[in-house]
């Protein structure tokens, strides 16, 4: 993945099954910062939900 430190931080914990609101606070951000790194590991990953990033970061794994 070709994300940054903090992209792949985001799309980790989202993998778990947290919400944008409980990432944001366990990483001391705003829920739109989270929304957007996220929104830039969806385009860089080619994946359009929640469902296929777990999938592929698991298949990763």
């Amino acid at each position: 993945m070709a994300a940054t430190e903090t992209e792949t931080k985001i799309a980790e914990l989202v993998a778990t099954g947290l919400t944008n609101r409980e990432v944001a606070a366990q990483l001391f951000a705003s829920v739109r910062t989270v929304e957007g790194h996220l929104a830039a590991v969806y385009r860089k990953l080619g994946v359009r939900s929640r469902t296929e990033l777990t999938r592929l970061l698991s298949e990763q794994a």
